[in-house]
């Protein structure tokens, strides 16, 4: 087999490893059980795509994001790496198939939803293959003390099982000490083993700023600064309005949200990839798995409620190491609406009862049935027919999540298949008798193979062109060759899946587990604390958000608003790093007045002292008791 270093140059045409690609691979290589954390574009894809190609059998990737599972699998056929993906809304058959050729064919990689890798049908072909490394991609999930806790995590660890020899590999961009330690616990690492680049962004200037016209400031700062962005809104209606404000004054601009169908996705995501849209105004749908190194500004126009979430999406600024923005537009209100949304983020039991049992109404699912069968999910529509509140129902589907009942999917495109369900002879037969249907099926057996066999992908707009027909006469006919049981069509599709783990029970029987439900509650209001904290304490950023991931003696970083602000005062980031710890040895050993602490500096240095004194109370690190200054 070839090295990794030279499937690195032959697939990705890169001469060397970044650092610490190479170690994490190696220590994969050698059987190790191994957590990678990196930040947001370090590359973490490489580090369990190049073992899967060092080495036989095959690679199974868990990732609970289908998009970016999607992406990752066209990218390596492109590379002519063979890939397959399977998540919600797939077809039996298709996901038989996809199953089978991974156990008898040269797959090298397997990328599963955490959900779909649980099933009985995926256990038992994983038992045959062979595999050679478990990729647990944003390994946060798994932990309950995390942000973004997805029950199906905690069932990967049972696949080991399968394969106990097998080494996992964990990756992901955020993870506090405490997740860091849960997901080697929770993945059941034989020892301890991981490697961590620091989340420090030399090249990132985090900017917070406190502003009631936070429009027209979004609009300086594009103006200002060149280069293509991304702005982060809340909700929907917001990516429309302020994509016209920016198109208004002369700005490239489009929107984006999970609202939008397929193609306007794809289309607006290229243009935007390609430069042609300038300034992306979006949900948080956009931007996970997207690689475009030269963002040069990401805006986010509400707070998020936890620092994963922002320092994820921040660090989709400058992923090419060049001078790059990520601001924070705060006021007054956005501390009002998180911890308005709060309230709303874990309604009452009977609230989730009664959602519950909508959604078996809706389904049309009877009690004791519906466990792995998924349906497509438009969540409007949903609250709509039952008179529910869209809000209160979004959260307690959450909760429903979080107590392993449910899934729920992002935005699903499943391109329209085709099945012949008759022999040859029947089929000619049919087209005997059924002339003007003739036409269409020779074209479609033409341009497809196996259809006699499996489903095949086709696309009624291209056959629609090539047969000078409408779109619409060609769905017709299918539809109509589909009721005389000649075929099985299975028209595309571009929703939301929700995914039942467990049969349906009446809504009474629905157990909430009270004692998590408080814990989790208790955790994200920890969250929004800490969010807000950063928003409004006068300290510089990047150290903040280091410290929330356990780097604690960062330096400051002397390009963000705090720090910038300090340097007026003529004190250097070195000096400044310099005094404080003189400051903290000297404050360590007795609590010290102002003027005895600060006659305790040479005459010349003291009034670079009081600033810097001022500074460290601004910012929390020294407070007074009575007369006396302290360290906290």
């Amino acid at each position: 087999m070839a090295t990794p270093l030279q499937i690195l140059k032959k697939y990705w045409g890169y001469e060397a490893f970044r650092s610490p690609q190479d170690q994490i691979i190696e220590s994969v290589l050698q059987g190790n059980d191994t957590l990678a954390l990196m930040p947001t574009g370090g590359g973490k894809s490489v580090c369990y795509q190049v073992p899967a190609l060092s080495q036989a059998g095959i690679c199974i990737v868990v990732s609970p994001l289908i998009a970016l599972m999607k992406d990752q699998v066209y990218q390596l056929k492109k590379r002519g790496i063979d890939a397959v993906a399977i998540y919600s809304g797939m077809h039996y058959k298709d996901i038989d198939r996809i199953l089978d050729n991974c156990v008898y064919g040269n797959t090298k990689l397997l990328y599963l939803s955490p959900e779909r890798l649980i099933t009985d049908l995926a256990r038992e072909r994983i038992a045959r293959m062979p595999v050679n490394l478990i990729a647990v991609d944003e390994a946060h999930c798994i932990s309950q003390w995390g942000y973004d806790f997805r029950p199906p995590y905690l069932q990967i660890a049972e696949i080991r099982t399968l394969h106990p020899k097998v080494p996992v590999l964990a990756l992901t961009a955020t993870a506090t000490q405490e997740v860091e330690k849960d997901i080697q616990e929770k993945l059941m690492f034989r020892a301890t083993n991981s490697f961590k680049v620091s989340f420090a962004r030399n090249n990132l200037a985090y900017v917070v700023l406190h502003e009631e016209a936070k429009e027209n400031k979004l609009l300086e700062m594009v103006q200002k600064v060149k280069g293509s962005g991304v702005v982060y809104v809340r909700n929907r209606r917001k990516t429309k309005e302020l994509a016209l404000l920016l198109r208004k004054h002369g700005i490239a601009a489009d929107f984006y949200h999970a609202g939008l169908d397929n193609e306007a996705r794809s289309t607006k995501q290229e243009a935007w990839l390609n430069n042609q849209i300038r300034i992306m105004v979006s949900t948080n749908a956009f931007g996970m798995g997207i690689d475009k190194p030269d963002v040069r500004l990401v805006v986010h126009m509400d707070l998020p409620d936890s620092l994963e979430a922002y320092f994820q999406e921040a660090g989709r600024a400058g992923r090419d190491g060049k001078k790059s923005y990520a601001v924070l537009l705060y006021n007054a209100t956005d501390k009002y609406r998180l911890e308005k949304d709060y309230e709303r983020s874990f309604p009452p039991i009977s609230a989730i009862r009664q959602v519950y049992r909508a959604l078996g109404s809706y389904f049309q699912l009877a009690v004791g049935s519906g466990e792995g069968k998924s349906f497509d999910f438009n969540i409007i529509d949903f609250t709509k027919k039952f008179s529910l509140d869209v809000v209160k129902s979004f959260n307690a589907l959450r909760i429903l999540e979080q107590e392993g009942w449910l899934v729920v999917t992002e935005a699903v495109f499943v391109p329209s298949q085709f099945q012949i369900l008759v022999s040859k002879d029947q089929l000619y037969d049919y087209q005997l008798r059924h002339s003007s249907f003739d036409k269409i099926l020779k074209v479609i057996l033409r341009s497809t193979q196996g259809a006699f066999q499996h489903y095949v992908k086709i696309r009624e707009t291209q056959l629609a062109k090539s047969l000078s027909m409408t779109t619409d006469t060609v769905k017709q006919t299918l539809q109509k060759m589909h009721n005389d049981s000649i075929i099985r069509y299975l028209p595309q599709r571009d929703q939301p899946q929700l995914l039942f783990l467990q049969e349906r029970v009446a809504a009474e029987d629905l157990t909430i587990d009270r004692q998590r439900y408080e814990f989790r509650k208790k955790r994200h209001f920890d969250r929004i604390k800490i969010a807000i904290e950063y928003a409004e304490k006068l300290q510089c950023r990047q150290q903040q958000l280091l410290a929330y991931f356990g780097e604690l003696q960062s330096a400051a970083c002397g390009v963000c608003d705090v720090c910038l602000e300090r340097n007026k005062s003529n004190v250097s980031t070195d000096e400044m790093e310099n005094y404080k710890r003189k400051i903290k040895a000297i404050l360590d050993k007795e609590p010290l007045t102002l003027t005895t602490l600060v006659d305790s500096f040479t005459p010349k240095r003291r009034k670079r002292v009081l600033k810097v004194i001022e500074h460290l109370m601004e910012e929390g690190i020294v407070d007074k008791e009575g007369e006396s200054l302290v360290w906290k």
